[in-house]
């Protein structure tokens, strides 16, 4: 007889409260538009934090609708999160995170009511916070390496103030400080743009929790 291997599935409630604007006002037309406070996260006993964080869209990871949400593009969460989503769940499409950023700001359908996120590794985790940012703080995505800046942020202290929940150690959380800090020196290089590093610092960043 097969054995079969059943997936323990644990729900973790994150804090995600808003963090302070820190880039220049013209980036977000509507910012903070919607209270953030937290988001529900699906994880398993296999979570793994050794996947580095790169600009290249994570695997392992999907925002599954806890609530019907037809304007939005979907696909079944589990070609995307396997166990972590039941066979009929249904999770926004991968290419849908800037249609679910202009969309729920259109509805004024706040983004827990209607998804929550699973992420089967760290890297999964971080780009799911960094999306997580970008549904509540509406913006015209004119100046995109602008716009990413205060997602990577309020993913990075997002990471640090839930630490203990998540089972990452402080120097885990400086490796994706430090990655994500990679990340945006060539989003504005691509721009044109000089990127001010002190944003990333690690001190500045605790700081703001």
């Amino acid at each position: 007889m097969a054995t079969v291997t059943r997936t323990h599935v644990e729900l973790v409630r994150l804090s995600t409260p808003l963090l302070p604007r820190l880039v220049p006002a013209a980036t977000f037309d509507a910012f903070g538009w919607c209270e953030s406070d937290w988001l529900d996260w699906r994880r398993d006993e296999d979570f793994e934090v050794a996947s580095a964080t790169t600009a290249q869209n994570p695997a392992g990871m999907a925002f599954v609708f806890v609530a019907d949400c037809a304007y939005l593009p979907r696909e079944l969460a589990r070609l995307h999160v396997g166990a972590l989503a039941t066979p009929d769940e249904w999770a926004l499409a991968p290419y849908g995170i800037d249609d679910a950023t202009d969309e729920l700001y259109q509805h004024r359908d706040r983004p827990r009511d209607v998804l929550c996120l699973a992420a089967k590794n760290l890297d999964a985790l971080v780009w799911g916070l960094h999306d997580w940012c970008h549904f509540h703080n509406h913006g015209p995505f004119d100046s995109p390496a602008w716009t990413e800046v205060q997602c990577d942020a309020s993913a990075l202290v997002w990471l640090w103030q839930n630490r203990a929940l998540i089972g990452l150690e402080p120097a885990e959380w400086e490796g994706r400080r430090e990655q994500l800090l990679a990340v945006a020196r060539c989003r504005f290089i691509r721009e044109g743009l000089v990127l001010d590093e002190a944003l990333y610092s690690a001190e500045r960043l605790r700081a703001l929790f």
